[in-house]
């Protein structure tokens, strides 16, 4: 699989060993074990899937992420983008809307004693609590429509976001937050995804 991703343009060595030392098929039911290491994503319950592992390696690169940053990823998920970066270092604020999500990955996370924080909440709004933010990163792992104001907020001057853009498909975004003003920051774009949606404003289930 790592071979793969180099030849997908992958070349974080950081990224890459991280995504050759967490086991992908600790994350997916036994029955997709066959599956595990293709680059495809993978059904997790609730209409959720686990991305391609090529989207996942690109969007850590993007991210540039330093050991002991503080990263907020909205959308949990199966845990596997949590593991990588809890692997290169980063200390990970992670947030599902799913409970069924919530419930089986928390648990499943501290079983493999990866130490992320894990909460059950609406990823649209991040995590207000002041005692978590602000972030020198922040990873959105699903299809947000528009960018959330309240993500902004809580990115730290000089930090980086990685977010798909888009309904149907989405467009992956770099933006890097120069100031307080949206002309100040650097956004760059990287390719079209296909990301399950961002829900904003709904109840959780």
């Amino acid at each position: 699989m790592v071979e793969e991703l180099k030849q997908k343009g992958i070349t974080d060595a950081a990224v890459l060993n991280a995504m050759g030392e967490v086991p992908r098929h600790w994350f997916i039911d036994t029955a997709l074990d066959a599956y595990a290491y293709d680059d495809r994503a993978l059904k997790i319950g609730c209409e959720q899937t686990i991305s391609h592992p090529s989207t996942v390696a690109m969007q850590t690169q993007l991210l540039t992420v330093a050991s002991g940053m503080k990263v907020l990823e909205i959308g949990t998920g199966s845990g596997y983008q949590t593991a990588i970066l809890c692997r290169m270092g980063a200390r990970v604020y992670t947030v599902e809307r799913q409970k069924g999500l919530f419930d089986k990955t928390s648990a499943l996370l501290r079983q493999l004693g990866y130490r992320a924080k894990c909460f059950l909440g609406d990823g649209y709004q991040g995590l207000k609590e002041v005692d978590y933010g602000p972030y020198d990163r922040i990873i959105v792992t699903c299809g947000a429509p528009e960018i959330p104001a309240p993500l902004m907020a809580q990115l730290k001057t000089g930090g980086v976001m990685v977010i798909p853009l888009g309904e149907d498909e989405q467009k992956m975004l770099r933006i890097e937050k120069g100031g307080e003003r949206p002309d100040q920051w650097k956004v760059e774009q990287f390719g079209t995804y296909s990301f399950v949606p961002m829900l904003d404003g709904r109840n959780f289930s």
